[in-house]
This record gives structure tokens, sequence and C-alpha cells, in this order.
């Protein structure tokens, strides 16, 4: 089995994280207390220099808090 480098996927999803939650006018602050993880957290999510892994919680959770529907994370088309 080949281990596959899901960097860039991880990127794509921080930039449209940080993307939907300027799009709803919500601070990092007021999207982790909706989203319920800490602040710091959701800044380490957002920084797509920061390779972080997601799990699916976490991505449930904030696509919840941004009300939009989870497949919309992961459209990298824009």
């Amino acid at each position: 089995m080949t281990e596959h480098d899901h960097s860039e996927t991880y990127k794509q999803l921080s930039l449209n994280i940080a993307y939907y939650r300027r799009k709803t006018d919500l601070t990092q602050a007021q999207l982790s207390e909706k989203a319920g993880i800490s602040l710091s957290y959701l800044a380490a999510l957002e920084s797509p220099k920061r390779v972080k892994r997601f799990n699916s919680d976490t991505l449930f959770d904030i696509a919840r808090a941004l009300d939009i529907e989870l497949s919309r994370l992961f459209d990298f088309s824009k």
C-alpha cells in the first residue's frame, strides 16, 4: 500500500474554512465558540502553512456552525 500525501488537500480545507468564516462575517472566536472548538485549534486549522489533520466530527461541527453543506468545504474549484 502506498502512502499518500494529502497536504495539499488539508491546505485547501484550511483556506475554505477561513473563506466561509469571513463570508459569514464571523471572527475566529465566534466560529470556534459556535463549533465547540478552541480558538487556538481553529486558528491552527485555518493556517494553510500548518498541515493539520482534521477529524470528521470537527469538520461536521465547523460546517454546521457556518451553516453550509459539508461538501462546500471540499469544493476546491474557486
